[in-house]
């Protein structure tokens, strides 16, 4: 295990290499006049020298690269200041350090993803199970159908309707972002509308799914033996069933809880929320090349993390995985 952690972290550090090289070069060395973006519409020639010579893009592209790339690991001097490692550039439209701005934002995006996470896993995983377990009965015809609707539905609808119900009546005051110092009932107290309404949506994928993996491992072979051999149903259940099921399971939880990590953008917006998928958008919409790279730099370090740690609880799972 020790050996296969370090050479996926290896592999790892090299794909955030290329990909922060890929960045750069479309970004940076591309045909974007990247001075002419941060000088602004009225720009005279001298302040337009001056903004090349303060972003080193005066330097051959290499070089430039190369500044980049160690300013993440050593930081990296700015005219406006030092900038400390892991220094991902600086805004040129607020002149803020790109890392401090994801470091502000950040917490809002961690917010709404384990509150998700806690409630989809939980109930998602739980209905599932039990309607696996039940088969035809009721509570399955009921569970199924309803995963079938919700899972239909999309946040920037959903989200909408649920602020009509509940925010315009003056039942409930908007969302809004709660700093970690304030406590967690104070962070809840504010999110936990975008919360629910994600977490709906996403208990009814992971209810249709984890139903659908367990019937399918119950007519495996190997469970039907053990029930051959005289084990209770409930011990086949949660012995062989559940556990082979666990993978596909995995998979996905991996993909979801990078990318919500990495910037929730149709619930950020759809209750206006500041958050890593806000930041993202605001880049791009005002052509903050630095701000644009930090985030997809950020992000791709969460989705490696989480491919990781599923391999590792594929391993954990399976032991034919951890054999070979």
């Amino acid at each position: 295990m020790f050996k296969f952690l370090i050479r996926r972290s290896v592999g790892a550090v090299v794909t955030l290499f290329l990909i922060s090289a890929a960045t750069f070069f479309l970004f940076i060395a591309g045909p974007s006049d990247y001075a002419s973006l941060a000088c602004g519409k009225d720009c005279s020639p001298a302040r337009l020298d001056d903004i090349r010579a303060a972003l080193g893009l005066d330097q051959p592209v290499f070089v430039q690269f190369w500044e980049f790339v160690s300013g993440i690991v050593m930081g990296r001097d700015f005219p406006t200041g030092h900038c400390p490692a892991p220094c991902l550039g600086v805004s040129f439209r607020t002149g803020d350090q790109v890392w401090t701005r994801i470091m502000e934002d950040f917490p809002t995006t961690l917010s709404l993803t384990v509150g998700g996470l806690i409630v989809f896993l939980i109930v998602g995983l739980g209905t599932g199970m039990l309607a696996a377990y039940k088969k035809g009965s009721m509570v399955d015809k009921v569970s199924s159908g309803a995963s079938m609707v919700l899972s239909s539905f999309q946040i920037y609808f959903l989200g909408p309707l649920v602020l009509l119900a509940l925010v315009s009546t003056g039942l409930f005051e908007n969302p809004k972002d709660v700093p970690f110092s304030e406590g967690p009932l104070a962070v809840l107290a504010g999110l936990w509308i975008p919360i629910m309404v994600m977490a709906t949506i996403f208990t009814a994928q992971y209810t249709r799914m984890a139903r659908s993996e367990l019937i399918q491992q119950l007519q495996e072979e190997h469970v039907r033996t053990a029930r051959a051999k005289g084990m209770s149903r409930k011990y086949v259940f949660f012995r062989y069933a559940w556990r082979g099921s666990l993978i596909p399971i995995i998979t996905v939880l991996g993909i979801d809880i990078s990318a919500l990590l990495s910037g929730g953008v149709v619930t950020e917006l759809t209750f206006s929320l500041h958050g890593i998928g806000r930041l993202a958008v605001d880049g791009a919409q005002y052509k903050d090349l630095p701000l644009t790279m930090g985030v997809m730099l950020f992000s791709a370090f969460f989705i490696l993390v989480f491919n990781m740690l599923c391999d590792i609880a594929y391993a954990y799972v399976d032991p034919r995985i951890r054999l070979s």
